[in-house]
């Protein structure tokens, strides 16, 4: 070794011997101006298509997309829906598998066509009064608008996908395709036409399902306790008092038929005023508070209470209708009924039955023979005929409207005035529905609807066996028994069955729509609209419908052809062909319920042939946990009935977005947050980061702070890619190269390959949190504050021919070529940037990191327990330095002198190592516990900057800094 004041040249410089990291990377990101290009030249050189070659004829991974909506722009909803499946797809590819996707847009229905009504109220117009075709012309138009508004600003997401060839279902392939699955139900006769109460718009004017249904708290609903005098009774007691009934919708009591009991339900009379009230005996102390509330009495007086009947004594008394005196529909006696949902947790243990208004009114009035009486009609108002609340006064407006429903509106009045109203307030609180375009209340109604039976044999498929029974609701009882599984299963049975052999993820998924599957009345499929798919069925007279392939054949070809304008009157004569008589049957106006529609995507999606890379049934269906109840049913659904399983193996579900205090976002709340605002500021990479760093599966937040916490996990990413960026520059080595491997780098590839296993794992849970979250840690612990901090000085201060420098690089150089792929689904463009900066020629012939496969890392013996001890003994001196360098006792940890504790040494490190690693000038060891920081008096190197014992005097270097420089200076 030279002696080093040989080279210790006073005042020399020592920069241009120190081998700093190199590189045209920025440390500022400027993602909004950079994303743009990237997302074109991925367009120019045909990205997508690339990596559908580069993948062709490997194990498929197919996840089908939902439609959204087009009508609008991509709202952050949309966004992490959206960034969640490319991150599927783009690790399924990264994983070796063919994962392509093709997105898709559903395109019928109400929320388009209440967007062109919308116009139309704007100008004045009346819907009615323009022909079909060119209103459906107009709602194609608009459809047609958002889906390449929402085209342009998902790509500019950086979603990558067939952005060419999206599938709509208003695609005429695609009408056609929907039409071909109607008639395998109609085929089957797995379709019948019924009135049944339905969820029924009145703004709307159609029938909703139930995914098109929102609840709203309200504090300030009404709640009436009505009397009805009971006229018949084999108790005679009862014969002359008056059964009260509780109920919430005033607006039902003009069609009330019957009153229903429970069997088990103890009743008594409670004599108020002379009137002989008989109300549940649990219920007596509820009714009388709301009584005395209306009356200013004394809630607790001594009204006597007489008599005791059980529900059951009950059967055959009849009930007289409050407007009786008005002769006709209400002189008829109603009778009180047993119904097995009449429970003592609310009102008086009696309801009213009004068939044309709820579920359980119908099913029973319908057992007895009582049938509905259409006497709302479509717009929520009684008929101009109705003997109470009919004609064309203004008490015709429609019947939820408060002024109407009120405690003091004309249904309360008159029934006041008839003395039947014993109480009447508005004050109740509870969730109502509505109508999630219009926001509008929905009421039940009974109208003449499709239905698809839920629980009616499939004849045309094979039973399932009593072991291929897998679903357990609630008890842990088969809802499936082996009786009525000995013939053909119901759609309920098959849809169950499917639901068991379904992965979901999260778990709670499959409790959440196997309850909902269990417990739901037959599908609504017709809606009372003109944007849609027609019910392509020829009626007879007598309501049954015609079932002849070669008619519905003709129908689907047409529609094939021509769209859904094709199904027209003037067209009976060809589509039924010479095998039947025109005037024999009736076409049937009613649209298809949208979510058929999108129950269908699978069959013209994934069947047709139309997208080769694509296949039945789908590996993953990937939406909002909001479509358990909306297009994984309807999918689930249709596929069990035409095909007897699920269209998907899996379903992945996620919570929705609210704002950072946790509140669901809202335009008239002002705290909406708009991605394509933090595109133009932030960009693309800060909104996918955040996206795949929240627990997606439950409600989660965003908002301006959480934000900048991305921005800031983001920053450090980008510097730890800078770093290795630079310290690579020029390096062409590889493993083959690095000679001996010191034990750090050894260390650090055997946290690598556990990072590649955990991540690999977190791709196989579709938990993307865990995968961001780990990759962070990663970077940030392990390399930049402990193995890029501790490397720093041999990089820098190592000769070219070190081979502690060399084996480093060739590490450094691993980590960036897994890392930059572990990124790449993650940080899409600039992960990008990454890859072109280090590989320009790559990026000039049309390469890109997103055609690169999943890293092979190497898996290298590594002490681990020691490494654990020597990290967490770095971290105590770490700690002992602190309050030195904040009182400027010192300014680095290089002017440190070190005592550690010995025996928390491991076995085989040198002090000079501990010094290297804790990036301190010496180490030495002592006996106490305590670790103690002092001021080193020793010089310091002019060129390292390290404070050792051999520099003899400030500016004069270090053994190894001489040796180097003294075989650099004659280069």
């Amino acid at each position: 070794m030279t002696d080093s004041s040989t080279n210790a040249e006073k005042g020399r410089d020592y920069k241009d011997t120190v081998f700093l990291p190199k590189t045209d990377f920025p440390m500022k990101a400027g993602l909004p101006q950079k994303e743009p290009g990237i997302e074109a030249r991925w367009r120019e050189i045909g990205l997508y298509e690339k990596l559908r070659e580069a993948r062709r004829g490997r194990e498929k991974f197919i996840l089908h997309d939902g439609p959204p909506y087009a009508n609008g722009d991509m709202h952050i909803g949309h966004a992490l829906n959206h960034i969640l499946k490319d991150m599927v797809c783009r690790t399924q590819n990264l994983l070796g598998k063919d994962a392509p996707y093709v997105p898709g847009w559903d395109c019928h229905g109400l929320p388009i066509e209440w967007k062109v009504e919308e116009q139309y109220r704007k100008k004045k117009k009346n819907k009615d009064e323009v022909p079909a075709k060119e209103f459906r012309a107009e709602c194609r138009a608009y459809a047609q608008h958002w889906v390449d508004t929402q085209r342009e600003q998902l790509k500019r997401l950086g979603i990558m996908g067939d952005w060419d060839n999206p599938y709509l279902t208003m695609d005429f392939q695609a009408e056609g395709t929907i039409v071909a699955e109607l008639m395998k139900f109609v085929e089957e006769g797995n379709i019948y036409r019924g009135a049944k109460p339905v969820m029924w718009s009145p703004v709307e004017k159609t029938a909703l399902a139930e995914a098109e249904v929102e609840y709203e708290d309200l504090t300030d609903s009404p709640q009436i306790d009505v009397a009805f005098e009971i006229i018949e009774s084999p108790i005679e007691e009862l014969v002359g008092a008056h059964a009260v009934i509780w109920t919430t919708t005033p607006w039902t009591i003009p069609v009330n038929q019957a009153l229903a009991y429970g069997a088990d339900v103890e009743y008594r009379i409670l004599e108020i005023d002379d009137k002989r009230l008989l109300i549940a005996d649990e219920l007596l102390e509820a009714f009388t508070y709301r009584f005395a509330s209306q009356f200013d009495r004394p809630r607790n007086s001594d009204d006597p209470i007489r008599g005791r009947w059980k529900g059951s004594d009950l059967a055959g008394t009849k009930v007289r209708h409050p407007m009786h005196h008005l002769g006709g529909f209400y002189a008829t006696p109603r009778p009180m009924l047993e119904g097995d949902f009449v429970t003592t947790d609310s009102g008086t243990g009696l309801v009213h039955m009004s068939p044309d208004h709820g579920e359980d009114d119908f099913d029973l009035c319908k057992a007895h023979g009582i049938n509905p009486v259409f006497a709302v009609m479509d717009d929520g108002r009684y008929r101009d005929d109705w003997l109470w609340l009919g004609g064309d006064d203004e008490r015709r407006r429609s019947v939820i409207n408060k002024p109407f429903n009120a405690p003091d509106g004309p249904i309360c009045s008159d029934l006041r005035e008839a003395g039947a109203l014993l109480s009447a307030s508005a004050d109740y609180e509870h969730s109502y529905p509505h109508s999630w375009r219009s926001k509008a209340k929905v009421i039940y109604r009974c109208t003449p609807q499709w239905f698809v039976p839920m629980d009616k044999h499939l004849a045309h498929l094979p039973a399932i066996s009593a072991e291929e029974q897998r679903w357990e609701g609630e008890g842990g009882n088969d809802t499936i028994d082996e009786e009525a599984t000995a013939g053909s299963p119901t759609l309920r049975e098959l849809a169950l069955d499917a639901i068991a052999q379904t992965r979901f993820v999260p778990e709670k998924g499959r409790r959440r729509i196997g309850s909902m599957v269990e417990g739901r009345p037959d599908w609504v499929l017709s809606r009372q609209r003109a944007w849609g798919v027609p019910i392509t069925i020829f009626v007879r007279p007598d309501g049954t419908y015609l079932q002849d392939p070669e008619v519905n054949a003709r129908v689907v070809a047409a529609i094939t052809e021509e769209g859904v304008d094709a199904w027209e009157e003037s067209r009976k004569a060809e589509f039924l062909g010479p095998d039947h008589d025109p005037n024999d049957y009736e076409m049937v106006t009613d649209i298809l319920d949208v979510w058929f529609d999108s129950g269908c995507t699978h069959a013209f999606v994934l069947e047709s042939g139309r997208w080769p890379d694509l296949q039945w049934p789908a590996d993953l269906y990937l939406e909002g946990s909001d479509q358990h109840r909306g297009w994984f049913q309807s999918s689930l659904l249709q596929s069990c009935a035409t095909r007897g399983r699920a269209p998907y193996d899996q379903v992945l579900t996620h919570g929705f977005t609210m704002d950072a205090k946790g509140k669901k976002m809202s335009k008239s709340l002002g705290n909406t947050i708009d991605p394509l605002k933090i595109m133009e500021t932030t960009g693309a990479d800060i909104i996918r980061l955040w996206a795949l760093s929240v627990d997606f599966t439950e409600d989660h937040r965003i908002g301006d702070e959480i934000l900048k916490g991305v921005s800031d996990q983001y920053r450090r990413l980008r510097n730890t890619f800078r770093y290795l960026l630079g310290a690579l520059d020029g390096f062409v080595g590889d493993m083959s190269d690095a000679g001996a491997i010191p034990e750090l780098e050894l260390y650090v590839l055997s946290l690598l390959s556990e990072l590649d296993g955990k991540l690999r794992q977190a791709v196989e849970d579709y938990d993307f949190n865990t995968y961001t979250r780990l990759l962070v840690d990663f970077c940030n612990e392990d390399l930049s504050a402990f193995f890029f901090d501790i490397r720093k000085d041999t990089l820098y201060c190592d000769g070219p021919d070190s081979t502690t420098r060399n084996a480093y690089r060739t590490v450094l150089d691993l980590l960036f070529h897994a890392l930059v792929r572990y990124a790449a689904p993650v940080l899409v463009f600039t992960a990008e940037e990454v890859w072109k900066t280090r590989y320009p020629q790559d990026d000039e012939q049309g390469g890109s990191v997103h055609l690169l496969e999943w890293p092979s890392v190497p898996t290298v013996p590594a002490d681990r327990d020691k490494w654990t001890r020597l990290r967490a003994l770095r971290e105590r001196v770490t700690e002992a330095i602190e309050p030195l360098r904040r009182d400027k006792v010192i300014r680095s940890s290089n002017e440190a002198v070190v005592t550690v504790p010995a025996d928390a040494v491991p076995d085989g490190v040198t002090d000079e190592q501990l010094a290297e690693l804790f990036i301190t000038g010496t180490v030495t060891r002592g006996q106490g516990d305590d670790v103690t920081v002092a001021k080193s008096t020793d010089h310091k190197c002019g060129r390292c900057w390290r404070l050792l014992p051999d520099v003899p005097e400030d500016g004069a270097l270090c053994g190894r800094c001489d040796s180097v420089v003294a075989e650099m200076d004659p280069a």
